[in-house]
């Protein structure tokens, strides 16, 4: 008998006892090394769904991940305790959607982590062979649990298409913020002007390479003369998100949506949008993605390590879920180590 943190329902997560299912064939048997707090998670949490997704039974979340190898997988060269990452969108690979290449658009997803599908904040998981993902030696449980988000930025990014040293507005500096901002600065984007609401953010922000960093979109209105910004990216969990992204963005822009609104409601005023005639896009997760998320971090172009602000142990996850969901000071991305008490209430 194991433990788990199970979400109940709006704020109730709690940690108690979970029976391992039996595996399937295809499937391998993973010790959890690390588990990322995603924003995902804490809607979860916060509003107890996400659009349909609802919580209608405690399940487990986590879907950024990693974990080392219960068994040997000679037929992916891989040997019992490598560290390896898990890609957790099981898409059905037969609609049309996964055939024309839109695999995160899966409307027959199996998505690890997603109700009602059990995630990896417990000490072991079952994950189908295809969808681990093999790494070097080098790399750290934290490091490989951030290949997922900095998956999600990577698809954003390629959504929006930045041009050379284009001028780039970036609403949020969360942690998918922070990887979209390292990931336009490899991509060739000019300059970057960033907002957030909370300075510890903003300071990280410049850290990384932001040319500014200021608490509201007024202050991208104010920097660029009133004109805004041709490329958006919004990454917040803020309703006004899309109405901040909107307001930063010049006639004629581009915006790229990130984020998912705290409610699941949107805030927009809709002439602003209108009298722009703005290009829009909403960003779902991932592609295949995995291979440069793997060579922008063993090359150093992107900085994940950064990102990590507070460590916990598994008994610990309720309350990194109630310090998430308060903004506490300081705050930017939680791991937690499932099966390492050394690693608990460390930032």
């Amino acid at each position: 008998m194991g433990k788990a943190l199970f979400l109940h329902g709006a704020h109730d997560a709690r940690v108690a006892p979970f029976n391992l299912r039996e595996g399937q064939p295809g499937e391998a048997l993973l010790e959890v090394a690390a588990v990322g707090l995603c924003g995902s998670d804490l809607h979860y949490y916060k509003d107890g769904g996400i659009g349909s997704a609802r919580i209608l039974a405690p399940f487990v979340p986590g879907h950024e991940f990693a974990g080392y190898l219960a068994e040997d997988l000679p037929a992916r060269g891989l040997a019992r305790g490598d560290l390896v990452a898990v890609d957790p969108n099981h898409a059905c690979g037969h609609c049309d959607h996964c055939r024309s290449g839109h695999p995160n658009l899966c409307p027959n997803v199996e998505f690890i982590g997603a109700p009602p599908f059990d995630g990896a904040m417990t000490e072991r998981i079952w994950v189908p062979e295809d969808l681990i993902v093999p790494l070097a030696h080098r790399f750290t449980p934290e490091e490989a649990v951030m290949l997922e988000p900095l998956g999600v930025a990577i698809h954003a990014v390629d959504l929006a298409k930045p041009r050379l040293l284009e001028r780039v507005a970036l609403v949020g500096c969360g942690p998918i913020g922070l990887l979209i901002l390292q990931v336009l600065k490899a991509a060739g984007a000019g300059e970057i002007l960033a907002v957030d609401p909370q300075p510890h953010r903003r300071d990280l922000a410049t850290k990384l390479g932001a040319t500014r960093a200021g608490a509201s979109v007024a202050e991208i209105r104010d920097w660029t003369k009133g004109e805004g910004c041709p490329l958006v990216v919004e990454a917040t969990n803020a309703p006004e998100g899309f109405r901040d992204a909107v307001l930063a963005a010049r006639i004629g822009g581009r915006v790229v949506l990130v984020g998912i609104p705290d409610g699941d409601t949107y805030t927009l005023p809709a002439a602003e949008a209108r009298r722009r005639g703005l290009k829009i896009k909403f960003a779902r997760r991932m592609g295949d993605v995995y291979p440069r998320a793997i060579e922008l971090v063993a090359t150093g172009k992107v900085d994940v390590n950064v990102l990590v602000s507070h460590r916990f142990t598994l008994d610990e996850a309720p309350e990194a879920f109630r310090l998430h969901a308060e903004d506490a000071p300081g705050m930017v991305k939680s791991i937690i180590f499932p099966n390492d008490n050394n690693q608990g209430r460390r930032s």
